[in-house]
């Protein structure tokens, strides 16, 4: 017991409802429905990040998107309130960053990224609520 207690002690903290790379479940490969074509996780007001990417659709993204975006509003303790994960263009990625709401207590962050299904993790703070791209704009 002492054994499992020391190792359980030097493993990295995952929270219980935490969504990581092995959760996701690849159905089946496929080619794209278009050149450059991509996925990214989507939902509408999920209340965690683990309940957005568990029932994302495994479709692509329509074209004239080429990015991943992600809103998370939280509480100002950093507890989920929702969580909102789309595909969009340009335009939708040019405020990413956080604002606080300061009449209901909360904190909203956004975020996109470029690449199939980047928006894993969900922005929490200043410095992951940024615009990350694979080539310049």
């Amino acid at each position: 017991v002492l054994l499992l207690s020391l190792l359980a002690g030097c493993l990295p903290a995952v929270h219980p409802r935490d969504f990581t790379v092995k959760d996701i479940v690849y159905l089946h490969p496929s080619t794209t429905p278009y050149p450059h074509g991509f996925k990214c996780f989507t939902c509408e007001k999920a209340a965690d990040n683990y309940e957005c990417n568990r029932w994302a659709p495994d479709v692509y993204c329509p074209r004239g998107t080429r990015y991943c975006f992600s809103q998370h509003m939280m509480k100002v303790t950093g507890e989920s309130v929702s969580v909102t994960k789309r595909c969009v263009p340009l335009e939708d990625c040019l405020s990413t960053g956080c604002t606080y709401v300061k009449h209901e207590e909360y904190k909203i962050c956004t975020s996109c990224c470029e690449g199939s299904i980047c928006n894993l993790p969900l922005p929490r703070n200043t410095t992951d609520a940024v615009f990350t791209t694979l080539s310049p704009l």
